[in-house]
């Protein structure tokens, strides 16, 4: 099982630089791609996403034919390995195609229904998130440890809104967030967020509604760097559907939770 593991951890890490590369190429002439929207204007996705997406599946599938696979763009293939790839091949569509460096590749892979792996690419930055269960994380090779002196109050907590819910649930939890002193930033990119909560840049990370190819790498990040996670439905077809995510660094996880209400 160890090597099962670490053949895939290799591979993921390979593909997610591969595949970033792709998109990297894309987002550097993106006046040329045509952009179409999904369940409203901010809701974006191009040739790009489906792309990525494809190239990411045949690499998973010539090496691992048995492996489920679910991505943003082509929903899901189940396995029977017990493994299954959970992708968003660009998360930060918006930014992408907007010509903001804030986007990445996010590659995951459950086992036994736990997020094993983590891999998230930032290619406009050259910056490769890893980690595997029990394996630690790393970024471009450096381990991530969190600080435990680090809590809302004396960082800077991510937060991220869509139209799954109302306007004033997004404002009562900034305002929730401000009056208990933090403060706070959002990038368009949930999962490279979780990514900055790993590397200890965000003390937290909170979106009320999120996939699970959004959020299942990150949150392998942050708990191999010794951060704690809101567990995420993964079970059936729940693994298909939205849930709250929230991730944090251990002097975050009260604060966090209280405002979350998680």
């Amino acid at each position: 099982m160890t090597h099962d593991l670490d053949a895939r951890f290799a591979l993921a890490q390979t593909i997610a630089r591969t595949a970033g590369a792709v998109a990297l190429d894309y987002f550097n002439r993106r006046e040329t791609l045509v952009i179409e929207t999904k369940r409203d204007a901010q809701d974006v996705v191009s040739i790009a996403d489906r792309e990525v997406e494809n190239l990411i599946r045949a690499a998973v599938a010539e090496a691992h034919a048995d492996d489920g696979f679910l991505g943003e763009e082509y929903g899901l293939a189940a396995g029977t390995s017990g493994y299954t790839w959970v992708v968003d091949p660009i998360d930060g569509t918006s930014p992408f195609v907007n010509g903001m460096p804030s986007w990445c590749v996010s590659i995951a892979v459950l086992r036994d229904s736990k997020p094993v792996i983590g891999v998230i690419y930032a290619p406009c930055f050259d910056e490769l998130y890893a980690g595997a269960d029990g394996k630690g994380a790393t970024l471009n090779g450096r381990a991530l440890v969190l600080d435990p002196s680090r809590t809302i109050r004396n960082a800077v907590t991510g937060i991220g809104a869509n139209n799954y819910v109302t306007p004033a649930f997004v404002g009562k939890m900034v305002e929730s967030l401000l009056e208990a002193g933090g403060n706070f930033i959002r990038n368009g990119s949930g999962a490279l967020m979780l990514a900055y909560v790993a590397a200890g840049r965000l003390v937290g990370y909170y979106e009320p509604y999120m996939h699970a190819w959004d959020c299942l790498a990150g949150y392998c990040l942050v708990r191999e760097a010794g951060g704690w996670h809101h567990p995420f439905p993964v079970e059936g077809a729940q693994l298909t559907r939205g849930s709250p995510v929230l991730a944090a660094a251990p002097g975050a996880v009260d604060d966090l939770r209280k405002i979350a209400g998680l």
